[in-house]
């Protein structure tokens, strides 16, 4: 089939390089020209496993293009996907729609013959009926099919939950686009993808619900963790106890500093702000925001309980900077809050991630950035693990140590046992484990 994905950044290229890849003709349109021209020359603008590769091979077999002008891509298309972003809108919280009403006014103009419109980007309950709407209105000839069909793609690993997804969901209130959907996830369907057909309305309020839920799983065990502090338990192994309850399950019970990212901190305010319109307001999401946000500065003031107290004059590394490993998405990272509490309190700092290094330094400011894990620890008072990137897990502490003003250690991942880490005359604080527990 031919599509056209409008918005070239991470779900749009993702979606589109994927799609290609099942054997479609796809065309990704961004207005970012210079965007455009570096994907042209095979220059990735976001770091995902495997997606440059997959890039390269799909514009050499001739089914991967990418482009500026959305007329000629659109009136040649059979499907014209929306994944333009949907932030938070500054002010209110609601979701920013204007891009998404922008590239319906747009795709309305240049449509030629039936089309499907498909809304990837996330969005609120009721968006597809404005789509479709502001189409009309802008050309009332334009015979199209507007559906929603969320993602659920995690950053790190989103090929393989594109190509192998627990399911996919099309809400469409137009029976004419179930067959044109169907096709397009064909090479899915024949491996027995669950595809779930639902109205427009409950796709779009599935994609918000799923985050939520994940959300509070995550807000759940961290709030379980500061109770195992308190009493003495161990909340890995809590997480284990309830996980292994296939009515739960083991997925996101992993304590830590906080969620972050480019979904789950919008998504939740957005569907708050939502249920209030419709005056069913969500109190577990609320609160679930409420308590994420709160979290992150209080992990700032754990690094300086571990460290005593008083932090003014000094020093300390901060492993990674991305809101999680494999990614270098640095948006509401949770090391942003974290740096700004310990610099608040008078320590500088000096960061080091494997790949989000120039996007932090759009965000977090004074602060220095090392080469590596060693160089960021040289003459620090202590070292900071925020995010488990995997050469974080095989530390050499003989060698820290060796370079290291003072050797402290705050793991706010878990990844290591106590015993591992003491032995080597370090004193280490860790997430809802208590500190004088030599098994963990």
């Amino acid at each position: 089939m031919r599509i056209t994905m409008i918005g070239s950044g991470y779900v749009g290229l993702v979606s589109g390089v994927c799609f290609a890849d099942f054997g479609h003709d796809v065309i990704c349109v961004d207005k970012d020209a210079g965007k455009i021209e570096a994907l042209r020359r095979g220059e990735i603008p976001i770091f995902e496993p495997g997606l440059e590769q997959l890039v390269a091979d799909n514009v050499r077999a001739g089914r991967l293009s990418f482009t500026t002008d959305v007329e000629t891509s659109v009136a040649d298309s059979d499907v014209v996907f929306i994944a333009v972003g949907t932030p938070s809108r500054r002010g209110d919280g609601h979701a920013d729609l204007s891009y998404v009403h922008a590239a319906a006014r747009e795709i309305a103009q240049h449509i030629n013959g039936f089309t499907v419109i498909v809304t990837k980007s996330t969005v609120p309950v009721g968006t597809g009926d404005e789509v479709e709407r502001i189409v009309r209105e802008t050309n009332p000839q334009a015979d199209v099919a507007v559906v929603s069909n969320p993602e659920f793609l995690r950053e790190g690993a989103a090929i393989e939950d594109f190509k192998r997804p627990d399911r996919i969901v099309i809400g469409l209130n137009d029976e004419r686009a179930r067959g044109v959907m169907t096709e397009v996830y064909r090479p899915l369907y024949l491996n027995q993808a669950p595809l779930l057909f639902t109205s427009r309305r409950t796709s779009e309020l599935i994609k918000y619900a799923a985050n939520a839920f994940l959300a509070m799983k995550i807000t759940f065990i961290n709030e379980m963790a500061d109770l195992c502090e308190k009493v003495g338990a161990n909340v890995q192994e809590v997480s284990r106890g309830i996980g292994l309850d296939g009515r739960i399950g083991s997925k996101f019970l992993h304590a830590g500093p906080g969620y972050g990212g480019s979904c789950f901190p919008k998504d939740t305010l957005a569907l708050a702000k939502t249920a209030q319109d419709y005056d069913s307001p969500v109190r577990l999401i609320e609160t679930t925001v409420s308590i994420n946000d709160n979290r992150k500065r209080a992990m700032g003031r754990k690094v300086i309980a571990a460290m005593g107290g008083d932090i003014r004059g000094k020093a300390i590394a901060v492993l990674g900077l991305t809101f999680k490993p494999n990614t270098d998405d640095m948006r509401d990272s949770p090391s942003i809050s974290i740096i700004q509490t310990l610099q608040d309190a008078g320590a500088t700092v000096t960061g080091y991630d494997p790949e989000g290094m120039d996007n932090a330094r759009l965000v977090i400011d004074n602060i220095a950035y090392a080469d590596d894990a060693y160089s960021a620890a040289r003459d620090a008072d202590a070292l900071v693990i925020v995010t488990e990137w995997n050469q974080f897990r095989a530390l050499d502490f003989a060698r820290l140590k060796s370079v290291m003003k003072a050797p402290v250690l705050v793991d706010l991942r878990n990844i290591y046992r106590h015993d591992e880490v003491t032995k080597h005359g370090f004193a280490y604080t860790s997430v809802g484990r208590p500190s004088n527990d030599a098994t963990l």
